[in-house]
């Protein structure tokens, strides 16, 4: 829907009293179990207690009024992630070893528990699935820029982008699974579970850890990429110069792994 299509709520007392009353009448309409395409104006302005007059006066359509709902949670959301993008590595390495939460952390899961009679269902299966993506695409851009400095390899973006894609959908996916299990947890002790679990990997918790290069590992994957591509197409002026360069950096990772395997352990003799 485009902007100018939107007729604007009136922001007086009387008129935002009754925006709050619809807002809680919609949430109420899907925690009955009421897929949000299904509903409808009738149904909000009976459990608000307020007229169908009420409502239009408001907002021009139904669309419309859950395009407000939704812009005012992702704009509270975008304000608390701003205040976690900006955190270094190394001030949340120093949370983590005081057994706190990444700053700003808490505040953003306590709105999220505030807010989780809207965020659930609309999140559920059968809320809005464009709101889930827009949810997801906030969390990726705000903090795209900050993960992605500092990384110089032309390599890293592909490896980079499924990383954060899977990070995003996993931190998602948690606060997603609290908010439906009636958030039983504080917000304070899934903040610090959560600044923890994205550190952990799966040996980790076996005590069996394993350390990947992943500097080393992305130039491999780009140079797998680059071959499979110029095999199905002729390559690109720019393409035909990085391929020998990455592929030639592949194949000398490869070649001194695959010597050291071969030559003998002088230590263990």
């Amino acid at each position: 829907m485009s902007e100018d299509s939107r007729r604007k709520p009136s922001t007086d007392k009387r008129s935002l009293r009754s925006q709050e009353l619809l807002r809680r009448a919609l949430a109420e309409e899907l925690q009955s179990g009421v897929e949000l395409s299904h509903v409808t104006v009738a149904a909000l302005t009976r459990r608000a207690g307020l007229t169908r007059r009420t409502f239009y006066s408001h907002y021009k359509d139904i669309a419309q009024f859950i395009d407000c709902v939704e812009d005012d949670i992702l704009a509270h959301l975008r304000e608390l992630f701003s205040r976690i993008s900006t955190r270094t590595l190394s001030e949340v390495y120093a949370q983590i070893n005081r057994h706190e939460p990444c700053p700003g952390s808490v505040e953003l899961l306590s709105y999220c528990k505030d807010n989780a009679d809207l965020m659930a269902p609309l999140m559920g299966p059968g809320g809005d699935p464009q709101f889930d993506k827009r949810v997801s695409k906030l969390a990726y851009e705000m903090i795209y820029e900050r993960m992605f400095s500092g990384l110089e390899l032309p390599a890293f973006e592909t490896f980079f982008n499924f990383y954060l894609i899977s990070f995003v959908a996993a931190e998602k996916g948690i606060v997603q699974a609290w908010l439906c299990s009636g958030c039983k947890e504080t917000p304070e002790m899934m903040a610090r579970l959560m600044t923890v679990i994205a550190f952990v990997r799966p040996g980790d918790l076996y005590g069996e850890s394993i350390d990947v290069n992943v500097p080393e590992y992305a130039q491999i994957l780009e140079g797998i990429k680059q071959l499979a591509q110029g095999e199905k197409e002729e390559s690109s002026p720019a393409t035909a110069v990085m391929t020998p360069i990455i592929l030639h950096g592949a194949e000398r990772v490869l070649r001194r792994k695959a010597q050291a395997f071969m030559e003998p352990d002088e230590s263990a003799q």
